[in-house]
């Protein structure tokens, strides 16, 4: 590729992903992919948000689908005997033995239906929201009030479209599933709970996901700024500003997630334990029970699954979100560009 350098008639400074210029030193060289990357903010359209946020939604779920399984799992309050598990890897090797190969991946198939289109509102909201509160709140540089604000509102969409995909999914992973398909676990739960139940926990998961997102997206920008300042395409600094920004928020996050769970599983067994009679619903109802149970460390029930599976989740979200991010820019670019 050529290079284009600093000078006359040139760029003087880099163009930042948030369209903010920074200083880029005077008279630097760049490559010339990396300055049309920088410049995505002004040429990227809705659409390529979109499709790039599908795509990282689809392969983030399906790739760590199995290790998503065993968290449902270890978050149960009141596991079947057969059920308990003392670590990920232990866990997988005695479902595959005793349930068979492809019983970590049961429910796959809704999770990829909700993750596709979920993510590409996710992250095209994010984009535009990020730009614009940018331009309101900093207008020089970076803000992580803006960004933690465009993350908080990707969510309200995300979680929207994800959590019947959830209820669906979870009730599929938890062990002795009298659920056999996804559409005949939808069918119950229609018949039987009606069509709130898939909706029972979303104020759960917002509760969990606004400072989840919120975490995640600042630190993953405050990463970036520090790792990959001139914001070009960095794979390698995609994947680890996006897997630790992901550990940090999970852990900070699982008491949340634990309620979440059984606000979608209604675990029988931890229920009747309880004394709760019919359906469980309301974060503060879940978070009595889940204490009543089994006390404060009931609330992190499940942490280090929770943090094995999104620091490699947000990692594969974030490399692969801004590789297709880049790649149908740049092919739209060189599609009009006359040479």
């Amino acid at each position: 590729m050529e290079l284009r350098c600093g000078g006359v008639g040139g760029q003087a400074g880099g163009r930042r992903m948030d369209g903010d210029s920074r200083d880029g030193g005077g008279g630097g060289c760049k490559d010339a992919g990396s300055e049309d990357y920088e410049n995505l903010p002004t040429s990227v359209s809705l659409s390529i948000h979109m499709t790039a946020g599908a795509m990282a939604g689809i392969l983030e779920h399906s790739v760590m689908y199995p290790v998503d399984s065993v968290k449902t799992r270890m978050q149960s309050l009141n596991p079947d005997p057969k059920a308990h598990y003392t670590s990920v890897y232990g866990a997988l090797k005695k479902i595959i033995r005793t349930e068979g190969f492809w019983r970590p991946l049961r429910g796959l198939n809704v999770m990829m239906m909700g993750a596709g289109p979920a993510h590409a509102l996710y992250f095209a909201c994010y984009e535009n929201m990020k730009r614009t509160l940018n331009a309101v709140f900093h207008h020089q540089g970076n803000s992580h009030l803006a960004n933690g604000i465009a993350g908080s509102m990707a969510t309200l969409l995300h979680d929207a479209v994800m959590n019947p995909a959830e209820v669906v999914k979870q009730r599929l992973q938890m062990y002795d599933s009298p659920h056999r398909s996804a559409l005949s676990c939808i069918r119950t739960v229609w018949g039987t709970e009606g069509l709130g139940a898939f909706y029972r926990s979303y104020t759960t998961q917002l509760t969990m996901n606004v400072p989840f997102q919120s975490i995640h997206f600042i630190t993953y920008e405050f990463l970036q700024e520090q790792i990959n300042p001139y914001r070009g395409y960095n794979p390698q600094s995609h994947i680890i500003s996006g897997g630790l920004a992901g550990a940090l928020a999970a852990a900070a996050t699982t008491p949340l997630d634990v309620c979440k769970t059984l606000l979608n599983t209604q675990e029988n067994m931890a229920l009747n334990l309880a004394n709760v009679s019919g359906r469980l619903s309301g974060m503060a109802n879940a978070f009595r029970t889940v204490y009543q149970l089994n006390g404060l460390p009931g609330y992190f029930k499940g942490v280090q699954a929770r943090v094995i599976y999104q620091m490699p989740s947000t990692a594969i979200s974030w490399s692969v979100y801004e590789f297709f991010k880049y790649f149908l820019t740049k092919h739209k670019l060189e599609n009009r560009t006359p040479y």
